[in-house]
């Protein structure tokens, strides 16, 4: 039997951490160049060495003193037996802030190794690492790499089973000095007020428990006020603390790290970066959030031209398929409703949303690359104050930025932030952020009823639904006396040109979502809004107006009307699009008996159907909004649930999103009544 042993990557966020674990195991994981990426541990397996090594990639922390959920999950891997080797992954272009983590995980006694990352942009910036006398200095191997161009991973995989196979759980780094110091005992020594402390309480958590592991870190934790290592070790520490121990730690660390960094940092420039310039702008307080408004905006104008472009050619597909199957059922003489359920009910409702796809692909291609390329960081970084004054962190964007993609992803991200509080908040508001699902009704009702403005009616989507989510929040704020202001800490990474192989694994793995939603969910709903549109308390008929489908948009009607949304196929296919926003298109197309939706004959037939039935373009805006912000999929809100860990609170979060979309909906509907 081969041997097994299990290795940890640990480091900063935005370290390159999940691109070296993508590197050994080919896992599609996202990769994206800002921190809350990584918010649960993930596993894989490779061969090398003659055995099998299990890869964890841990979420980004900056020190093992742990306050998010993301950090606690690092810490808790850390620290158990289950880790045998640590990786610890370094941004070598930010190498002084990221040895904080590094002297912490030192002190921790357990086979590591250092992954000096992104070698290849410190060669850019004319910098040199004198990577021998790091390793001398901090007694562990120091492999260069640069984890997306898959350079020197076989060395480091080789170091760090070395590490494994030449020490016991139990290691003693002994580090060479610096500037002709005496060699330590120890990755790092503090003074000898410091160091005399840390003995004092050594001895007696020895003689507390004379098999005690590593008593040293759990002395310095203890000095560190590491209010989990106090309670797990209750002794009297009144005669040795002054509770200024903390903070002499950090600052003779941060002392330390810069002797390192005079030792083994060479060719330093002091010149500004081109980063550093292009910060002066996109995170300025105001012309960073125009930039990011005029970002977005050519986002949504690619995604339309380009792929109105594209999208004649899945349309071709769609209408050869259903004439392949219209002529192929006929010649088997099959009965016309198993005709139409084929035709008008699976073809029409999932082909319509498939000719979408050329639209979603441009809008993944460019989230992919704004986000690999650093700016996305800059925008939870220009939201900071704005965010601070609605109670909340910057850190708070970033999972609502997440939900431009997909609501699921975005609601999981919030567990990088450290209150419940917040959490729950983010839960709330961040499905109003406009998913890429919701694109096709938008990309529909737009073109159909806003022609040449098209892009801007539904770029005016992710505006509204990014000011709702901000006002909802805020008005929660002011109903919260206790609510504090937490600070943003956040690496701005620097720009860099988008990795060709990220972006397609991003781009490529949401369009696999898109069609498997396709092939399964919409499928699904397509078969059973046909179903309900042809039987009826009578059984099976023809006549629509008899239907289930006209019996319970009826119902919904009184209600919706007020919000220009009383037309009860709207009021049906939107009940339908709870299992998935893309639903509400494919079901429109079945309930108006629409194949190919998305064509030019399809769209201009749904116009003429809806126009004689006083569907206005006044209506397909309300419409639009109400999608925008109803209840998000039935993903989301299991998602919601697992992390809020309430059922309770799922419900209330339906019941309230479904209110804030008819309010809203029904203002703008009156007004543009008054007004119009």
């Amino acid at each position: 039997m081969s041997k097994e042993i299990t290795v940890g990557f640990i480091g900063n966020p935005n370290c390159g951490k999940t691109t070296l674990f993508n590197a050994y195991t080919g896992a599609n994981l996202k990769v994206a160049n800002w921190p809350g990426v990584t918010v649960e541990r993930m596993e894989g397996a490779i061969q090398d060495h003659d055995m099998t090594i299990h890869l964890v990639d841990l979420p980004g922390t900056y020190s093992l003193t742990s306050y998010t959920m993301e950090e606690q999950v690092s810490r808790q891997f850390i620290l158990s037996d289950q880790v045998d080797v640590i990786i610890d992954v370094v941004d070598a272009s930010s190498l002084e802030r990221s040895l904080y983590l590094t002297l912490q995980l030192l002190e921790l006694n357990k086979p590591m190794v250092l992954s000096l990352n992104m070698m290849d942009i410190v060669a850019k910036r004319g910098m040199d690492i004198d990577l021998h006398r790091l390793s001398e200095i901090l007694g562990v191997p120091v492999i260069p790499v640069t984890a997306r161009k898959k350079r020197g991973i076989q060395a480091l995989m080789h170091a760090a089973c070395h590490q494994q196979e030449g020490q016991n759980t139990q290691v003693n780094h002994r580090p060479q000095s610096i500037h002709g110091e005496q060699v330590k005992r120890y990755a790092m020594e503090y003074d000898a007020d410091l160091e005399r402390k840390i003995s004092l309480i050594q001895e007696r958590l020895v003689r507390q428990d004379p098999h005690i592991i590593n008593p040293r870190w759990i002395a310095i934790k203890l000095l560190e006020n590491d209010l989990e290592i106090q309670k797990k070790y209750a002794i009297d520490l009144s005669d040795i603390v002054d509770h200024e121990e903390d903070t002499q730690i950090i600052n003779q660390k941060y002392d330390y790290i810069q002797a390192i960094i005079h030792e083994v940092l060479l060719g330093k420039t002091s010149k500004e970066e081109l980063t550093d310039k292009i910060d002066a702008v996109v995170t300025h307080p105001l012309w960073g959030m125009l930039f990011f408004l005029v970002v977005m905006l050519a986002v949504f104008g690619l995604t339309f031209l380009f792929g109105d472009f594209l999208k004649g050619y899945v349309e071709g597909f769609v209408d050869w398929l259903i004439l392949l199957c219209t002529n192929l059922f006929e010649q088997l003489h099959v009965s016309n409703w198993l005709l139409d359920l084929v035709t008008n009910g699976i073809i029409g409702g999932v082909g319509g949303i498939i000719t979408f796809l050329p639209n979603i692909a441009i809008l993944f291609l460019a989230l992919a690359f704004l986000e690999d390329s650093g700016y996305m960081a800059r925008v939870a970084y220009v939201m900071n104050d704005i965010m601070g004054r609605l109670g909340l962190s910057g850190r708070a964007f970033i999972p609502m930025v997440l939900g431009f993609g997909c609501t699921v992803p975005a609601i999981m991200a919030s567990r990088a932030l450290e209150s419940k509080k917040d959490r729950h908040r983010v839960m709330l508001v961040t499905p109003f952020f406009s998913c890429s699902a919701k694109l096709p009704v938008y990309i529909l009702f737009s073109g159909m009823f806003f022609v040449r403005y098209a892009t801007l009616a539904a770029y005016s989507m992710y505006l509204i639904g990014i000011i709702v989510a901000l006002f909802v929040a805020w008005v929660l704020h002011k109903k919260d006396k206790d609510s504090t202001k937490n600070p943003l800490l956040i690496e701005l990474p620097i720009y860099k040109m988008p990795s060709a192989y990220t972006v397609f694994i991003y781009v490529w793995d949401k369009v696999k979502d898109f069609l498997s939603k396709a092939g399964t969910t919409i499928f699904v709903a397509s078969i059973i809004v046909w179903i309900l549109m042809h039987f009826g308390l009578q059984g099976y008929t023809q006549d629509i107006s008899l239907s289930f489908a006209a019996l319970i948009g009826d119902l919904l009607v009184p209600v919706m009307t007020p919000a220009g949304l009383g037309f009860w196929q709207i009021c049906v296919a939107l009940l339908a699009g709870i299992s998935a926003k893309e639903v509400v298109v494919s079901s429109t197309a079945v309930l108006f008996g629409i194949s190919n939706i998305n064509g030019l004959s399809g769209m201009q037939a749904l116009s003429l159907q809806l126009s004689s039935l006083g569907f206005t373009a006044l209506n397909a805006y309300c419409l639009m909004l109400f999608c925008l912000l109803y209840v998000p999929c039935v993903a989301s809100l299991g998602t919601i649930k697992k992390e809020s860990g309430s059922i309770l609170y799922m419900f209330q979060t339906m019941v309230f999103q479904i209110a804030v979309a008819w309010i809203v909906s029904f203002i703008v509907f009156q007004v543009g009544n008054l007004i119009l």
